[in-house]
Order: structure tokens, then C-alpha cells, then sequence
């Protein structure tokens, strides 16, 4: 006989513990089932160890511009072993912590891999388990194509379970886990070649963001090659790897290559036919504003559904699920509208809202936009002098701001207030008339002309 629930959630990562935590709140019976570490791509391969990553690459670039501002530091050395211990360390303590908060929670964990044995049943480890709500929160895994020799190189998994810095490394990818790496990569130490499959980095972010990118990736010595993909990999005499591409150029003596061309969902071991819950033709899950799927008492939210793929954005709306189905918001959901998000890549991009030209295609002639591009005062007396640029999208005579885009240190954590800003409906009026801080690159976003 099945173990009832009222909630189980599929999948322990930042969207199946939120809707999980939440509804638990309400007094719901809850479990969730995860057949890994607890919280997911983004606790163990994703944005929490990234960002130490980060920071230790933010240290390294300190520590080139600390001469001009006095400091002397002959013979600094990096320990990437001492760096991966202590942050692998972090990461296991927060999955250690997961295990109790689910228990001082009342939630079941159920350790397995599930699958669907019927809409409100599935199967883990032999063992049946019912609810009249279940929310499928699996996640996603990094693509490896279907290219000769593929194997020999690692993806951002694998990018967590190097036990040396690579001396030479390939990122093949354009998206912001690609740049992220590279630029980790690069500022720690490596030599980095990119390579992308079209013609620019960040395609689908505004095109202020991804020329400015590019050319400070090129001045902190990354080699990005446009237009280029691998036809084959293989590993020479010497260990190293060799890259022959589509358009006839062979690359060689690369230590590593890492393939960072995108994800999937990891739908195809649930047996999502027992419950009749369709897929598109990637795997991913199609769900309505409510986080429904086609079937009544099935949801889907985070990555799985292709939607936002952004630990935040799952965690709200498995939250706004909860508080629907428990909590007696019947409208409750999630916009998916003027989401913020940060790349870090170095230095580090903020964006939330419309493209330029996602503005222009939707609103013609009505937009307006302000930008400006400027040497932060960090950088006045270090000898790289990496630029920050932003833009400022605005719709018709009110001049109601629609996208906030920036590229420069402390754009990562600039952003958030601009993001509440703009989902409240702020005008180009509206931040003209803020007092500015000063001095600050943000207030450039609010004295902008």
C-alpha cells in the first residue's frame, strides 16, 4: 500500500524545497525525493560554488591592481587544491544542513530515483508513494553533443571536480556559463581559447552588454573564436587535446575542454506516460501560469519546465504554488516578466527587463534609450582600465523604463533596487528625480542623459 502525502515534490533542489518548505508551513503532509545531494544544480554544481569561483577570480584581479594603490606584493602564490577544498567543505556543510531543516520541517526525504506509476502515484526504490499534489522539480543536466571524441572532455560539472588549475583550456559554449567559466579560468591563471558555434557571447542579452563583454574578455587575454565548431576531439601522445573544427582549423595542446553548450531537463527516467503528463519535443515540461501542467494535480516549476532557467525563479514559484494550493491565494503565481539576472562574468553584468531591440520590435518609434559608457573610480589609478557602460530602455512619452542593463564591477549587486524599481513601473522622471550617491558608478543610472 502507498504512503499518502498532500505534497510530494520530485527532485530536492531550489524549487522542489521551496514548494515543499512553504506548504509544510501551511500544515501540509509533505516529501521530496531526491536521488542526490540535497539542494540541487544550484548548492553543488551550480551558483554557490560558481561564486566562490568568482570571488576568488575577483581576488586575483585585486591583487594585480593593488600595486597602484601602494600595496607591495612580491611573491603572492594560488593554491587551487586549498581553494577547492575549502570550497567544497562550504558546500557540504550546506547540504548537511538541508538533511535537518527537513526534518525540524516534518518533510519526508525520500532517497531514489522516482517514476509515475499513475497521476498521483510514483515509485522510488520499490517502495509507492501517493499525493494529491505532485510537483515535478528534477532539474536539468549539461548537454555533451554527439561529437567524435566528446568524452575526453568535462562540462560544468566536471569544472567542480578539478583537482589542478588546467594550464591550457577550450570553453566551448557563448552562454553565461561559458563566459562565467572562462573568465574564472582566465583571471586564476589559464590560458583560455573560446569557441563559439555563431557569432557572438550572450546572444539573447542586450547587444550593449555582450560588445562590451567581448572586449574586455579580449583585454584580459581570452582568445574567442567566432564561427568555430569542434568536429572532432582526440587525445595526443603527450595527454594534451586536440580540437579539428567544421571550418578546417586544427587546435592543439589544450589540458581541458570544457563543453558548455547549454542543458536538459532530466524528465526522461520519471515515466511521466503513466501519468500522462506530456513533454515538448527537448523534454521539457509545459505548464500554465499556475505552474499546471496538462494534467490536473501535476505541476512543474524550475528548469525542468524551460522556463527562466534561474534558481530564483524557482523558488518563487514553487512558493506561489504552495501558497496556492495551501495557503487560499487562488490567483497566486508567478509573472514571468522583468526577471533580473546577473551573468558573472568578469566584470560582472546586471540586466532585467527588455532588450533595446526587443523594445523596438515590440514598440516602434515610442522607444527612447540612454546609455553611457565611462572608467569607474575604482579604476582611475589601476593600470586595466576595464570600463563600465549602462543602458536605460524607455516606452513612449512617459519614458517608463522597460529594461536596465549594466556591465562593470558592482553591477551584481546595483541591480536589485533598479529591478523593484522597474516592476513598480518607474519612469525615466522617476529616477532623474532620485537623490544620486555619490561617488558611485549607480548613480550614473540615475543622472543619466
Amino acid at each position: 500500500m502507498a504512503r499518502q502525502y498532500d505534497l510530494i515534490a520530485i527532485g530536492a533542489g531550489s524549487g522542489g524545497l521551496s514548494v515543499a518548505e512553504r506548504a509544510a508551513r501551511y500544515g501540509a503532509r509533505c516529501a521530496v525525493v531526491e536521488k542526490g545531494p540535497l539542494g540541487g544544480t544550484c548548492v553543488n554544481v551550480g551558483c554557490v560554488p560558481k561564486k566562490v569561483m568568482w570571488f576568488a577570480a575577483s581576488i586575483a584581479h585585486t591583487l594585480e591592481d593593488a600595486p597602484a594603490y601602494g600595496f607591495s606584493l612580491a611573491g603572492q602564490q594560488f593554491d587551487w587544491a586549498r581553494l577547492k577544498a575549502a570550497r567544497d567543505a562550504y558546500v557540504h556543510g550546506i547540504n548537511d544542513w538541508y538533511h535537518t531543516y527537513l526534518a525540524d520541517s516534518d518533510i519526508a526525504e525520500i532517497v531514489g530515483e522516482a517514476r509515475f506509476v499513475d497521476p498521483h502515484t510514483i515509485e522510488v526504490a520499490g517502495q509507492r508513494y501517493s499525493a494529491d499534489h505532485i510537483v515535478i522539480a528534477p532539474g536539468g543536466a549539461p548537454l555533451v553533443p554527439d561529437t567524435p571524441g566528446a568524452e575526453l572532455g568535462i562540462t560544468s560539472d566536471g569544472f567542480f571536480e578539478l583537482e589542478q588549475l588546467p594550464r591550457r583550456v577550450a570553453v566551448v559554449g557563448s552562454g553565461y556559463i561559458a563566459v562565467e567559466l572562462a573568465g574564472m579560468l582566465n583571471a586564476l591563471g589559464s590560458d583560455v581559447t573560446m569557441l563559439l558555434r555563431r557569432e557572438h557571447l550572450l546572444r539573447r542579452f542586450d547587444a550593449m552588454l555582450r560588445e562590451n563583454l567581448t572586449e574586455e574578455m579580449f583585454g584580459d587575454g581570452i582568445d574567442i573564436l567566432a564561427r568555430t565548431q569542434v568536429r572532432q576531439l582526440s587525445r595526443e601522445d603527450d595527454g594534451t587535446l586536440s580540437l579539428d573544427c567544421e571550418n578546417g582549423q586544427r587546435l592543439e595542446g589544450f589540458d581541458q575542454l570544457i563543453w558548455a553548450i547549454g542543458r536538459y531537463p532530466l524528465t526522461a527516467a520519471l515515466n511521466l506516460e503513466a501519468a500522462g503528463v506530456a513533454c515538448d519535443e527537448q523534454g521539457y515540461i509545459p505548464v500554465d501560469k499556475f505552474q499546471q501542467t496538462g494534467v490536473e494535480g501535476i505541476y512543474a516549476v524550475g528548469d525542468v519546465t524551460g522556463r527562466a532557467q534561474l534558481t530564483p525563479v524557482a523558488i518563487a514559484a514553487g512558493r506561489r504554488l504552495a501558497d496556492r494550493l495551501f495557503g487560499g491565494t487562488a490567483e497566486r503565481h508567478l509573472p514571468y516578466e522583468n526577471i533580473p539576472t546577473v551573468v558573472f562574468s568578469h566584470p560582472p553584468i546586471g540586466t532585467v527587463g527588455l532588450t533595446e531591440s526587443e523594445a523596438r520590435d515590440l514598440h516602434g518609434e515610442a522607444v527612447k534609450v540612454y546609455q553611457t559608457r565611462f572608467t569607474a573610480m575604482y579604476n582611475a589609478l589601476t593600470e586595466r582600465k576595464q570600463k563600465t557602460a549602462m543602458k536605460l530602455v524607455t516606452v513612449g512619452a512617459r519614458e517608463k523604463v522597460v529594461g536596465c542593463h549594466v556591465i562593470g564591477p558592482g553591477a551584481d549587486e546595483m541591480l536589485q533596487g533598479f529591478a523593484v524599481a522597474i516592476r513598480m513601473g518607474a519612469t525615466k522622471k522617476d529616477l532623474d528625480d532620485t537623490v544620486a550617491i555619490h561617488p558611485t558608478s549607480a548613480e550614473e543610472l540615475v543622472t543619466m542623459r
